[in-house]
């Protein structure tokens, strides 16, 4: 899976759980303030990122995911 592919993926996951944005979500799409997603959502994000891509994400991990880039280069070495 590419790098692009990953991302098309998470871009997906984001728009079914905040289906009224209208941002442009990019890399550097900060996760809280342009997107507006509170502690709650955001675990409900990652709980989502683990099934569709079938890994775990410790806590630790999760607290150094500030931008989309974050969650993409976070996959992007795990499942390549």
């Amino acid at each position: 899976m590419t790098r692009q592919e990953i991302f098309e993926r998470l871009i997906n996951l984001i728009q079914k759980q905040r289906s009224y944005l209208s941002v442009a979500i990019t890399e550097q799409t900060h996760l809280k303030n342009d997107l507006a997603v509170d502690s709650i959502e955001l675990v409900e994000f990652i709980i989502n990122v683990e099934d569709e891509f079938h890994i775990a994400i410790p806590d630790e991990d999760v607290e150094d995911m500030v931008f989309m880039g974050d969650v993409l280069d976070y996959l992007v070495q795990r499942l390549t």
